[in-house]
């Protein structure tokens, strides 16, 4: 009895496997890295790649969408928190025009880094692919790419700014809710 890949797994998963198994060496290297810079701020140098691509994402981005930004800043700093407790900032952007239309952009920029491993798996893995040394060189590089292209607790307060983008979301699926019928004759073939 043949087993199918859509038996067990999502039609995706099915389709771009490997993809996601290209994927999964640096996966588990940015798990190490996690825990290793949790472990002493020597290990910061592993993410120093992730943090440079983070903050120039939140530069390209805040510049094109006219947040204007000031000041870049890669070095890692000790923040004190209340409770006597310490958290690392390894890097930050100050943006000098945020409105609630560039803050979402600017502030959630760092997600468009995931799609560099994405881009970067898709390249070594058309046609008939295998395993070479340039690979595990592009999955150290990769790795702190997994830890920098979610947004900071701080990003996301700033995304917070462009709450009227709900508003126009809400407009456009009442709308499409509303005139459903109406809208799809228009595409319809």
């Amino acid at each position: 009895m043949p087993s199918s890949c859509a038996a067990f797994a999502p039609a995706l998963l099915c389709a771009h496997g490997d993809i996601a198994l290209y994927l999964l060496p640096s996966a588990a290297l940015a798990f190490l890295i996690f825990i290793l810079s949790r472990l002493h701020p020597l290990f910061f140098l592993l993410t120093l790649a992730g943090t440079i691509c983070h903050e120039l994402a939140h530069l390209v981005v805040g510049q094109l969408v006219g947040a204007r930004p000031v000041s870049l800043s890669i070095i890692p700093r000790r923040i004190a928190l209340p409770g006597k407790r310490w958290q690392w900032r390894l890097g930050s952007v100050t943006l000098s025009r945020v409105t609630w239309y560039n803050a979402a952009p600017s502030a959630l920029a760092p997600l468009l880094i995931v799609l560099l491993p994405l881009s970067v798996a898709w390249w070594r893995t058309r046609g008939d692919w295998h395993f070479a040394p340039l690979d595990l060189a592009l999955a150290l590089a990769l790795a702190p790419q997994w830890l920098s292209f979610w947004p900071s607790a701080a990003d996301w307060r700033i995304a917070a700014r462009s709450w009227p983008y709900l508003l126009i979301i809400a407009g456009i699926a009442l709308a499409i809710s509303l005139w459903h019928d109406r809208l799809f004759q228009l595409v319809k073939i």
